[in-house]
């Protein structure tokens, strides 16, 4: 009989403890905002790279000081133009406050930014822009000159001369697209080497490793590599560790992921052209909450986050270890 008698006592602290792990368990994407608390959905063009996981820590850091939720969500792959805009625009459904995004697609991007503007939502992109004047600020590196730096520093440790190749990641991606213009305007300024194989990665390790492969067999004089992104750096990398090539042929490359970090110690990678992802997080939130607000006349059109050249030789600098630390 007790056994009967205690059953209901027993579900009912079964439910109650049910009820609060499924709320410890709600994410930033699924929590229901407060009543009153302002919305912005923060959509990168991809989230398997660390570079996206530290300038979603800039968004939520924003998000704390103004108080505001931060709805995070992005398509697993760079190349998934298609599933970018079925998330974009179920936030506009959502009738979100805001959204600070990053394009995987330049011009795919121009309809639904348009879409988002119209429905009365501002729209702040950050690292890959469109190609429109619609959002209200673009918060990101500046790719030319950054790619244009990352082809100086190569020209300087290939010693002036000979072959090198190029890794972009996607074709109409503004990023990549840019960081390729760059690289192309600055090795023109090194009149002994000559820009041989441009092989693009999708932004996928697997796919580096084999163009690096390609460019190198159907190249053996080639003396240095630019790597435009993290997956790209970390497939050449691996290929020159493999082939016994590190140190030998030259590696400069874009971010500064943990493993790209590792290579550059070791003497695989020479350089990493390290941006400030934090950054664009934070600034993309922040000018979110101006546009909010109204306060849209203090909003810079261009934000440039900057970037860092890191070597083996200052990584250890405390600024460039401060840099570093925000990715963790």
């Amino acid at each position: 009989m007790r056994r009967f008698v205690y059953l209901p006592i027993l579900l009912i602290v079964v439910a109650v403890l049910f009820s609060a792990c499924a709320k410890r368990q709600t994410t930033s994407e699924t929590t229901a905002s407060p009543q009153g608390q302002l919305r912005i959905a923060v959509v990168p063009k991809g989230t398997a790279h660390s570079f996206w996981l530290t300038v979603k820590a800039g968004a939520e850091q924003a998000g704390q000081e103004e108080g505001v939720q931060i709805l995070w969500k992005g398509p697993a792959e760079e190349t998934d133009v298609e599933g970018q805009q079925r998330i974009l625009e179920d936030f506009i459904n959502q009738k979100v406050d805001a959204i600070v995004m990053a394009a995987c697609d330049a011009d795919g991007m121009v309809p639904i930014v348009k879409q988002a503007m119209a429905a009365g939502i501002p729209v702040i992109t950050i690292d890959s822009g469109v190609n429109s004047d619609d959002p209200l600020s673009f918060v990101a590196t500046d790719n030319v000159a950054a790619a244009a730096k990352a082809a100086e520093v190569l020209c300087e440790l290939v010693g002036g001369k000979g072959k090198v190749g190029m890794i972009p990641f996607i074709k109409g991606a503004a990023s990549s697209e840019q960081r390729e213009q760059g690289f192309r305007e600055g090795i023109k300024k090194c009149p002994g080497v000559t820009l041989g194989p441009v092989l693009y990665s999708q932004s996928q390790v697997e796919r580096a490793m084999q163009v690096t492969e390609d460019m190198l067999t159907a190249n053996p004089d080639l003396v240095g590599i630019f790597a435009a992104n993290e997956p790209g750096a970390v497939g050449a990398a691996t290929v020159l560790e493999q082939r016994g090539l590190a140190g030998k042929v030259k590696l400069v490359a874009f971010d500064a992921a943990q493993p790209e970090i590792d290579a550059l110690r070791r003497g695989t990678i020479q350089a990493l052209i390290v941006q400030n992802p934090f950054k664009m997080g934070y600034e993309g939130v922040k000018l979110a909450v101006k546009a909010i607000k109204g306060d849209r006349a203090s909003i810079p059109k261009r934000v440039d986050t900057g970037v860092t050249v890191v070597t083996k030789e200052n990584i250890d600098n405390p600024e460039v270890q401060e840099l570093l630390k925000e990715r963790k």
